[in-house]
């Protein structure tokens, strides 16, 4: 029997017993809930880029998947290797079953690899594979992405395609493609635009690489700017690079060096960075993008997680996706079907 509580006025020992009659009854509760309801799966979704349009469509997919199979998706920004691995120890620390990560660098893996196993998590990679110390990917960590020639080969038929249309001659005519030749998935969808042009018959000493220092904008503006300034006399230009933004960098470049629209034809890859470039009033030197869907890579990588990690199904260690042209005639159309839109 516990002891009494001693010179303690009659209404205050009253209100203490109530107080302690109410929290057993919560804690009570709470533990017959817990028995009761199983708390939801928890899988993290992380990205290097949040702020871009195509991440945020993969968080879109992931929690779309989410919502069919019950589980919640904690979405973090890791713009850098230090703040990658703080949150695969903070998805520990709440709890995560998993995670599908585009690592902020393909070096990273082994240590990601690495920390992954400590916290006792499982990892599939979106977009970009881990490489190894060896430089070779690590293959045994699920990966879904582009199938990156095949894309680039799709943006290089796309150019040629449309050239032809408008007759041009090869005479006048060169191709400027935008390389980042440091990350594997961007090399290989540049190597296959020149592939494509080059199967189609445009001569390969007019193909011109503008390497960009940093994968955005600015970065492929610079790049391009370099290469026009070193290549005078060209009438029209074919433009390409590994996704919307490097040709959309490389089309504002033939814009600032007075190539009217009429004489560029760009060709981006992804489709949900060039929307506000399709809606302008007049069209621009941006002609298309081959469209990947950031929905479906989100929600497949996060179905695949869910599934590994609720009832051990193993997924493929290399599954790829194919894109499909959109221009300005039908963007909307195709976006919208996607939810993107």
């Amino acid at each position: 029997m516990s002891r009494p509580i001693m010179n303690t006025p009659r209404w205050l020992a009253l209100g203490l017993s109530l107080v302690v009659a109410t929290f057993a009854g919560c804690s009570k509760q709470s533990s017959s809930s817990a028995e009761g309801g199983k708390a939801k799966m928890k899988l993290g979704f992380l990205v290097k880029q949040p702020e871009e349009p195509w991440f945020q469509y993969e968080w879109k997919g992931a929690e779309k998947a989410g919502g069919k199979y019950g589980f919640d998706v904690i979405k973090i920004g890791v713009p850098d290797g230090e703040k990658t691995l703080a949150a695969i120890d903070s998805l520990a620390a709440n709890g995560a079953k998993g995670f599908v990560i585009c690592t902020p660098d393909v070096r990273l893996g082994p240590a990601i690899v690495a920390k992954s196993k400590a916290d006792g998590l499982k990892v599939i990679t979106v977009d970009d594979r881990f490489v190894g110390p060896d430089g070779k990917f690590i293959e045994e960590v699920p990966y879904l992405g582009m199938s990156a020639s095949k894309i680039g080969h799709a943006s290089g038929e796309t150019l040629a395609a449309e050239m032809k249309r408008r007759g041009w001659s090869y005479d006048d005519t060169a191709a400027c493609i935008v390389t980042f030749e440091e990350l594997d998935t961007a090399r290989e969808r540049t190597d296959g635009v020149i592939a494509a042009l080059k199967e189609s018959g445009f001569p390969a000493d007019r193909i011109f690489k503008a390497p960009q220092k940093t994968t955005d904008i600015p970065g492929s503006l610079d790049a391009a700017n370099a290469l026009l300034a070193q290549k005078p006399g060209i009438k029209h230009w074919l433009v390409a690079g590994m996704n919307d933004t490097a040709t959309l960098g490389a089309v504002r470049a033939t814009e600032g060096n007075g190539f009217a629209a009429a004489d560029v034809i760009g060709v981006g890859i992804n489709g949900t960075d060039c929307v506000d470039e399709f809606r302008k009033a007049s069209p621009t030197g941006f002609y298309g993008s081959i469209y990947v869907s950031a929905v479906q890579e989100g929600y497949r990588t996060a179905e695949m997680l869910f599934h590994w990690a609720h009832d051990g199904t193993v997924p493929p260690l290399d599954t790829r996706t194919e894109g499909q042209l959109i221009t300005r005639e039908n963007f909307e159309q195709v976006l919208k079907s996607e939810g993107v839109l």
